[in-house]
């Protein structure tokens, strides 16, 4: 499945409120959201829940890492064998809270990309979301680490490394799109990030710790409006 653009990524991580029973249950509201906007929406639950929920929506289902190999001796690793027995629609890789060396990113950039799987790698600075556009990834999201969970967005405290990253990517390739996330919590957030030149965003805590995680999900693609 192709993703669209523009789109929300939701990244499930490992909290309690997004696991199990749980993770089906968050994934279905983004499924009711995505056909009551229009608007893409992707999930990334944790690697235990991508088979439970993939079978349970339509909407593009992410890994939130793997590894370079397709199978055999690797413990403990993500295989592509594995991912696409799944039926997983595309990978992220090098998140802050899990970083590799740009190397293995770009093996699995390529992996990704032989298997047929869309690819999403998080970078940290702009000169690093320019390291990995090189490999020409589907998808770049840059999120200052220092930001992420935190109560102030991206796009409100630092909005110069959206503009920055957007700068860089384009200066690397035309076949990369840029996304962006940390502290992504409202329209509003949203609603800056794609005027300053992003395709969406990345985000987690705002909508898998939500009271009301329809209402804040439908807040946050309203803010799409408008963007390329």
């Amino acid at each position: 499945m192709k993703t669209r653009t523009p789109a929300v990524y939701l990244n499930f991580k490992a909290y309690a409120s997004a696991t199990g029973k749980k993770a089906v249950e968050l994934a279905k509201v983004a499924e009711e959201v995505s056909k009551e906007t229009g608007y893409e929406v992707v999930v990334l639950p944790q690697h235990a829940d991508l088979r439970m929920v993939k079978e349970s929506v339509s909407i593009p289902v992410f890994a939130q890492s793997a590894d370079p190999f397709f199978e055999g001796s690797h413990t403990g690793h993500i295989t592509f064998n594995t991912l696409l027995d799944v039926g997983v629609d595309g990978v992220m890789v090098n998140h802050s809270e899990h970083r590799v060396p740009l190397d293995y990113a770009q093996k699995v950039v390529e992996m990704a990309k032989k298997y047929g799987l869309e690819q999403l790698v998080c970078a940290a600075t702009p000169d690093e979301v320019a390291a990995v556009a090189a490999f020409e990834p589907d998808y770049v999201a840059v999120e200052p680490p220092e930001l992420i969970g935190g109560p102030i967005s991206v796009a409100t405290a630092k909005p110069e490394v959206i503009t920055a990253s957007v700068d860089a990517l384009k200066r690397v390739t035309k076949k990369s799109k840029l996304l962006c996330g940390a502290g992504i919590a409202n329209r509003r957030d949203v609603q800056v990030s794609v005027k300053l030149g992003t395709v969406g965003v990345l985000l987690a805590s705002a909508y898998t710790k939500a009271s009301n995680p329809k209402a804040v999900l439908n807040d946050l693609v309203a803010g799409l409006a408008g963007a390329p």
